[in-house]
Formats: structure tokens, C-alpha cells, sequence
């Protein structure tokens, strides 16, 4: 077995084992009162599975190798991001480099490109994270220096303002379940 086939695996299980990771975050993230980072963890949650999906399609058959499992019990929101933030950190700046240029000098191209490409989307969910925790930090989660517009996530309500609504006035929902409106069409 080459090294690159023990990466797969390696990249496979490290990728599984975030995905479950995020969605007992984004658990956590809720009872804490913070939907808008809940979304977060979850749709993060879907690229890790997207990930693991990707790289199960280029192991191909039975695999073996050893490796070290690290779990941290959960902790409060903002030792969750830090934890997240960390690992999609070594993600994109040591493991996913370091397994391209092995699949690269191993001659298999096209996995060099995929580990290069998945440690770019690694490299945004850290920034990502990076700036949720500043946010968190600074309570600036459910407030802003200037006008936004805060979309209830619920029911669609859209309030401007430098806060989001103690409660939505369309559905009566709680403030943790607005975000900041993005339009994406």
C-alpha cells in the first residue's frame, strides 16, 4: 500500500469524524441561543461529508492503517469554534499540503489536486471560524457597527438595523434566529 492510499483513509476518517463533530457543535450552538452559528456548523458539517465522500471514491477497496483518535468532549460555543478553528487549521496549512505533494510524487495527479483543493475550502470554513469567535468575543453576533438587514430565519422577517430584534415581530421568534440577509441569486 502506497502513501497516498493511507492518506485517503487518513483524510477519509478525519473528515467523518468532523462532520459528526460539527453537528453535536451546532447542537450546542443552539442551546446556547445561536441558530445563525447552529446553520453554520451544520452546513460545515455537509462540506466535511462532501469531503469524505469525494476521497471514499478514489480509495477504492480495503484499506488498513493505524492512527490516533483525538476527541475533546464538548465544550461551551466558544470552545467549540476554537476547537473547529484549529482543526480546519491544520487541515489546510500541514495535513492537506503535505498529502498533495506525497500524492504528487507518487504520480497521482489528479488526488494531489483534490487534497489541494479541499485544504482551500478548509483554509475559508478557518477564517470562518476565525471571525465568528472575534464576533462571539465582542458580542457582535446579534450587533453591528452600521445598518444591516437581519433576516429571521424561521419565517423571512427582514428588520434593519445595527441589531437583530429581541424577537421576530412576523413570527415571534427569538433573536437567535436571525442572521445577517445575504443574497445569493
Amino acid at each position: 500500500m502506497n502513501k497516498t492510499q493511507q492518506n485517503l483513509l487518513k483524510a477519509f476518517a478525519g473528515e467523518s469524524q468532523a462532520r459528526n463533530k460539527y453537528q453535536f457543535f451546532a447542537e450546542k450552538a443552539r442551546e446556547e441561543g445561536y441558530e445563525n452559528i447552529a446553520a453554520i456548523f451544520d452546513e460545515t458539517a455537509d462540506n466535511e461529508k462532501a469531503h469524505a465522500r469525494r476521497l471514499m471514491e478514489f480509495i477504492g477497496g480495503y484499506v488498513e492503517t493505524e492512527g490516533q483518535l483525538k476527541i475533546k468532549p464538548r465544550g461551551s460555543l466558544l470552545e467549540n469554534l476554537k476547537e473547529a478553528m484549529g482543526g480546519e487549521h491544520y487541515e489546510n496549512t500541514i495535513m492537506y499540503p503535505e498529502f498533495s505533494k506525497m500524492a504528487k510524487e507518487e504520480g497521482f495527479d489528479e488526488i494531489s489536486k483534490m487534497f489541494k483543493e479541499i485544504g482551500e475550502v478548509e483554509e475559508y470554513h478557518e477564517a470562518r471560524y476565525k471571525k465568528l469567535i472575534a464576533d462571539l468575543e465582542n458580542d457582535k453576533i446579534f450587533k453591528k457597527d452600521s445598518d444591516v438587514q437581519w433576516k429571521c430565519r424561521n419565517c423571512g422577517y427582514v428588520h434593519t438595523g445595527k441589531e437583530a430584534p429581541d424577537t421576530c415581530p412576523a413570527c415571534g421568534y427569538a433573536r437567535a434566529y436571525y442572521e445577517i440577509r445575504c443574497e445569493n441569486y
